[in-house]
């Protein structure tokens, strides 16, 4: 396969990219201490005719990376030529934390806390604010593509706003285990987008550090569902096969304790009110607290490190809609 070239660009001009083809291009965002450029890896799928303008992201936590091969599996599926629209994909937004293996920015931000950011502000709100300028303003659609965080696993879930016809289509069509109903939180890049109104859901694609290769063919199916949908590409859309758990609420559930944590329930798997979810214990082994859902629900995401202080995850529990 031909290696493309790579463009090397200050700001993302989709006009001047050629049709039926594909771009990849580093979009130069900040400096660094050295007045070096910070440069985000973009690849563009522009097709021959007109249509939606589609974005996909990844990386946005730095050590959350099955997002990756679902972009470039989904760069050499597409056919340029045969698209409607333009694909707008970043295999990873966070090049800071990317490179040191952390879900924060440089400056200990989390970046997915602060877009649209701020032109004057700190390292981190620059950065989130030049992202939403030079690249995720073209957006018209949006999936964020993320995983659990360090020391966690997560089921296959996606977090959307299902009073919105649009974007409760979009999740659907992920077939997903489980659908969160939920807008996106203060600070995050789907608020961000949802706030210009450009319709945006977050999949959870698994676990962080490392490749999952069945839900990133998963993930990769559901992008490609949206994307016939939207009529960008042909053929029908594939209807979910399985029906995903809808959640019309989810919180985490916190240790008040310090020691040794261990969660009982499997990811995707239903508890109790009143079910004891989780035990903790101190350095000698006796059990000093014993933790209960507190509602029936579904177990999305949990702790998968038995060390914890005071204040430390125990699981992501889902409230599933009994509607």
């Amino acid at each position: 396969m031909k290696e493309l070239p790579i463009l090397e660009r200050r700001e993302l001009d989709l006009e001047s990219l050629p049709k039926g083809q594909t771009s990849r291009l580093r979009i130069h965002l900040v400096s660094n201490g050295m007045g070096d450029p910070i440069q985000v890896p973009v690849i563009v799928i522009k097709g021959k005719e007109k249509g939606p303008v589609m974005g996909i992201t990844a990386a946005v936590h730095g050590n959350e990376l099955n997002g990756l091969p679902v972009i470039y599996e989904l760069a050499a599926t597409i056919q340029p030529k045969k698209l409607k629209g333009t694909i707008i994909t970043v295999p990873v937004v966070n090049i800071p934390g990317f490179l040191e293996n952390s879900r924060y920015y440089r400056d200990n931000a989390d970046l997915n806390r602060i877009f649209p950011g701020k032109a004057h502000g700190t390292a981190s709100e620059i950065y989130a604010y030049y992202f939403m300028e030079k690249i995720a303003q073209y957006f018209e659609y949006s999936i964020d593509l993320h995983t659990a965080s360090f020391g966690r696993i997560n089921s296959l879930y996606v977090r959307a706003d299902l009073n919105n016809s649009v974007t409760s289509r979009m999740a659907r069509l992920q077939n997903p285990q489980i659908i969160v109903h939920k807008e996106g939180p203060d600070g995050s890049l789907r608020s961000a987008l949802a706030d210009r109104k450009i319709p945006s859901i977050t999949v959870e694609v698994g676990n962080p550090l490392r490749f999952q290769r069945k839900l990133i063919r998963s993930s990769l199916l559901g992008v490609l569902n949206v994307l016939r949908h939207l009529k960008m590409i042909s053929r029908q859309e594939k209807e979910p096969k399985g029906t995903p758990i809808l959640c019309r609420d989810s919180f985490w559930l916190y240790t008040d304790k310090g020691g040794i944590l261990e969660v009982l329930p499997d990811i995707r798997q239903m508890v109790k009110k009143g079910e004891t979810v989780a035990f903790l214990r101190n350095v000698y082994g006796d059990i000093i607290d014993e933790y209960k859902a507190p509602e029936d629900g579904v177990v999305i995401g949990k702790s998968i490190n038995p060390v914890g202080d005071a204040g430390s995850r125990i699981l992501h529990l889902g409230i599933v809609d009994g509607r």
